[in-house]
């Protein structure tokens, strides 16, 4: 029989992908707010649920009665400008604790979506320069927006969880998610409106390839780690691009070339994953997406 996965946000833009990678080697629970309202074929190994997130009781009964092996917890509002401030840090914080406390609770694998954003570099009213390049997962946490410090808080939950039930979590903290064919990064009016994040990108394919990894091999504690290209979209080396943006260079500076601002060297020591898709031939592919029922 095979191991249970729960997916939370398993029917959003990027939950689906990561869904559909790992659908056919576990039994997956797809979970929503919604539930997709069609006859599921048990064959396909998707299960869908509809829960709040947000509702404790919801929540720990439907994780309870499941006991899944492992849970992905990638519920959530994915920015802070689309609802009110408030609404997106109260309804992500308290969704992280209700599904990482239940899944602690029934022994279960985490990983959980964070976000390059804790850092505080996307969203800060003037973008600050790193204290590094690349960024390594060490950086200290500068948020000034609702999502980037509900995402801190939900890292601090991860390390509350693990202390109290001894359960492995994973903080994937994505850079720009991209989706082949359809690389929004590419059409920004200027390059200056990438600067929140120094050019940094990954392809959602990359992204549930991590995911994945950390599902089937768990590290010890909480681990945060980067998830991004290996090279910024500017098709420029990044260290002259951020000099000219920002008028200087962190003293701590050792980017080689068109090299991502974010570091995955973690990721690659901990679950020997490295990106495989760049913007100049995933930006123009054509690749079926994924439907959840195969």
């Amino acid at each position: 029989m095979s191991d249970t996965v729960l997916v939370t946000g398993g029917l959003g833009r990027s939950g689906r992908w990561i869904v559909d990678r790992l659908a056919p080697e576990y039994d997956v629970v797809c979970c929503d707010l919604d539930h997709p309202g069609y006859e599921v074929d048990p064959a396909a190994g998707v299960d869908f649920r509809a829960v709040d997130l947000t509702d404790a009781g919801e929540t720990f009964d439907l994780i309870g009665s499941i006991d899944p092996d492992a849970v992905v917890h990638w519920g959530s509002y994915p920015s802070p400008t689309r609802h009110a401030g408030s609404k997106v840090f109260h309804d992500n914080v308290a969704g992280a604790y209700n599904v990482l406390v239940a899944a602690g609770r029934a022994d279960a694998t985490v990983v959980q979506a964070s976000s390059e954003s804790a850092y505080g570099l996307a969203f800060a009213e003037k973008t600050p320069l790193p204290d590094e390049l690349p960024i390594t997962e060490d950086h200290p946490m500068r948020p000034e927006d609702p999502y980037g410090t509900g995402k801190v808080v939900a890292e601090e939950v991860a390390e509350m969880v693990h202390r109290r039930h001894g359960v492995s979590v994973t903080s994937v903290r994505p850079s720009w998610i991209q989706y082949p064919g359809e690389y929004a990064c590419l059409g920004l009016d200027s390059p200056a409106d990438g600067a929140g994040n120094c050019w940094s990108y990954v392809d959602v394919r990359d992204v549930a390839g991590l995911v994945a990894r950390a599902v089937e091999a768990p590290p010890e504690g909480h681990e945060a780690v980067h998830a991004a290209a290996a090279d910024n979209y500017l098709d420029r080396p990044t260290a002259e691009a951020v000099e000219e943006h920002f008028g200087e260079l962190p003293a701590d500076c050792d980017l080689d070339g068109e090299e991502s601002a974010l570091s995955t060297t973690k990721a690659a020591a901990l679950f020997d994953w490295t990106p495989t898709h760049e913007w100049r031939t995933a930006s123009e592919e054509s690749v079926e997406g994924p439907t959840l029922w195969h």
